[in-house]
């Protein structure tokens, strides 16, 4: 039963017989027929069915949604008698918003030092897709904004504020100013992350406040091609100060620190480490929430993250 409900879970997510008896690695009529076998067990269809997959019947959305459960459970359960027998192995996919990707190695890197048989996958994803992967099982845990809140079902950590910083060429004239304000940003060439991004957002409402309008030139969801454009001197970005600090330490860049000016707020951002609300996690996901609650009480790591204030613990 676990094995037919994992292919209907991959079914579900691929939404293609072939796509998701690869992503199982199975032949496609072994997965077609484990999903006639799961359907003729419980005595419902499951999928709508054609010459190809049409979606889950409203019972078929009812079993995905147990299964998400049963299979979370059974996992957590096989890797809780295996770090019984052989201390913590296995394999662990954190999402992490592009914004932090330069600050997930601190939190992976002294968690593998502590358990040198887990394997890490780091993947870049918006803030949507990390809570959506989280639920489907796709991801173990994720790296990214707290605010607003996530839902009930997602455990969280709060590990530092986000703070910004105008990013420029170090020919720039600007790059001569040790601030600037929003309302300064407002009136500049910019090119920005797309705006499926959580950080394109928030950076769009600071400019709203300030009466700025947000029109870039360029937008891109890869902050490699941002950087390339602010190289040129044409255009200049807003990251955060952790990816601020990562590239202007690479040479050509300047970090400028956006501050609140006259009549303007200033506010930053909570990123945190969130994961499935499931008692118990894995032994290998609550080692990982262990770490980063280290992390987040570190006050030497704070004072590095570029002016945020730590957050409340």
């Amino acid at each position: 039963m676990i094995d037919k409900l994992e292919m209907f879970i991959a079914l579900a997510h691929e939404r293609h017989f072939g796509r998701a008896a690869e992503a199982v690695g199975v032949t496609q009529p072994t997965l077609s027929s484990a999903v006639k076998q799961l359907e003729d067990q419980l005595g419902v269809q499951l999928v709508h069915r054609g010459s190809r997959f049409q979606g889950l019947t409203p019972e078929g959305q009812r079993v995905y949604d147990r299964a998400l459960r049963i299979i979370a459970d059974t996992r957590a359960l096989r890797d809780e008698m295996r770090a019984v027998r052989s201390g913590l192995t296995g394999d662990l996919r954190i999402g992490v918003i592009p914004t932090a990707l330069p600050m997930v190695a601190d939190l992976t890197a002294p968690f593998t030092e502590r358990h040198p048989n887990v394997r890490v996958m780091i993947l870049s994803r918006t803030s949507s897709e990390i809570l959506g992967q989280i639920d489907a099982l796709e991801l173990d845990a994720g790296i990214t904004y707290l605010d607003p809140a996530p839902a009930r079902r997602h455990a969280q950590l709060p590990l530092y504020r986000e703070s910004y910083c105008l990013l420029v060429a170090a020919h720039d004239k600007m790059a001569l100013r040790d601030r600037v304000s929003w309302a300064e940003v407002g009136q500049m060439s910019l090119c920005l992350l797309t705006r499926d991004m959580q950080n394109r957002r928030i950076v769009d409402h600071h400019l709203a406040r300030v009466g700025a309008a947000v029109s870039p030139m360029v937008e891109s969801n890869s902050m490699i091609a941002l950087v390339g454009h602010v190289l040129t001197g044409r255009w200049v970005s807003v990251v955060s100060s952790i990816m601020a600090a990562a590239f202007a330490g690479m040479g050509g860049l300047v970090a400028i620190p956006i501050v609140p000016g006259k009549g303007e707020a200033g506010e930053s951002q909570t990123v945190g480490i969130v994961a499935a609300q499931r008692e118990p996690h894995t032994p290998v996901l609550a080692a990982l929430l262990a770490q980063a609650q280290a992390l987040g009480r570190s006050a030497r790591y704070h004072a590095t993250m570029g002016g945020g204030d730590r957050p409340d613990q």
